[in-house]
């Protein structure tokens, strides 16, 4: 089971306390540091010291670490033109040395859009789906070829499909809830299904129906990487589990019904749980960024029994 850091910067972070979260994610021998993509916080949040960029933010984070791999969830598709996008990620996975991942999404927080003066368009997964081909296309575009598109969204003419990224393939996160059209895209375009904030019930039901729209594709179902995103507060006993809870505005019964809390044997044992419906890999939410202390932790005491 691969544990992976999931940060809401737009809660409220800089860039260095980010910075800060990467490096501990680095020396504390998880898997991966990945971030949202919003403007606008949530919530009662202020989101002070307010938004950072989510490509921007990996763009510095790829100079700074050196093993993890870096990426987010996800990618709100109305942010970027998808030209640009696959531009931006080739280059951040090649100042990266090619540890970058790329969830993408269709986009979905309106008040985000109306904050900062970004379309926010009626048919958003048309697009997503337009997107996705034009970011994979690009990038799958042999050296010296170029890349046409002629979509409903978004036509490209004889594009050069430059730079190229570091990897051979930068993998594709796509993920969600919904019942037939996400399903179907993951089958088309993902090498990883990431189900947000879900139950076992609806995680083991969502990665059911992709993996049947995989082998519809021709794909196997096992060609995929099986992914929960879930809000972690753990404490070494329950006096900290309540101080961390409270911390984030939760309350500790919520928390361990809707996400990853309670003492380290009770987080490795509903891990365990999500593992043997098909999860391989797991991002912790972690929405206290200044609680360093957590990661150790979450390092020392679940991440080391978890293999």
């Amino acid at each position: 089971m691969d544990l992976r850091i999931f940060t809401e910067p737009q809660q409220g972070a800089s860039y260095d306390t980010l910075l800060a979260v990467a490096k501990a994610t680095e020396d504390l021998g998880f898997d991966a540091f990945f971030r949202s993509d919003h403007y606008l916080a949530m919530g009662n949040s202020d989101g002070q010291p307010g938004p950072t960029d989510a490509w921007i933010t990996l763009a510095g984070l790829a100079r700074e670490t050196r093993r993890i791999r870096l990426g987010t969830l996800m990618t709100a598709g109305t942010f970027r033109l998808p030209g640009v996008l696959a531009i931006q990620v080739a280059q951040v996975d090649q100042m990266s040395g090619g540890r970058i991942e790329l969830g993408l999404g269709a986009g979905w927080f309106e008040e985000e859009h109306k904050a900062y003066g970004i379309p926010f368009p009626q048919e958003k997964f048309a697009r997503l789906e337009e997107q996705l081909a034009i970011v994979t296309g690009l990038w799958g575009t042999a050296p010296g070829a170029e890349f046409s598109f002629d979509g409903t969204h978004y036509q490209l003419t004889k594009s050069p499909a430059l730079p190229k990224p570091a990897q051979r393939k930068v993998p594709v996160l796509i993920g969600g809830h919904g019942a037939t059209r996400t399903p179907r895209l993951a089958a088309q375009y993902a090498d990883e299904f990431n189900i947000p904030f879900a139950s076992l019930q609806d995680s083991e039901r969502q990665f059911g129906r992709v993996r049947a729209a995989a082998e519809t594709a021709g794909r196997k179902g096992d060609d995929l990487v099986y992914s929960n995103a879930l809000v972690a507060c753990v404490g070494k006993d329950d006096a900290e589990v309540a101080r961390r809870a409270a911390a984030i505005g939760r309350e500790v019964d919520e928390l361990k019904a809707n996400g990853l809390a309670g003492s380290p044997a009770e987080v490795v044992d509903k891990i365990g749980r999500y593992a043997e419906i098909g999860a391989s890999r797991v991002y912790l939410q972690i929405l206290d960024l200044d609680d360093l202390d957590h990661l150790e932790l979450i390092s020392a005491q679940v991440q080391s029994q978890l293999g």
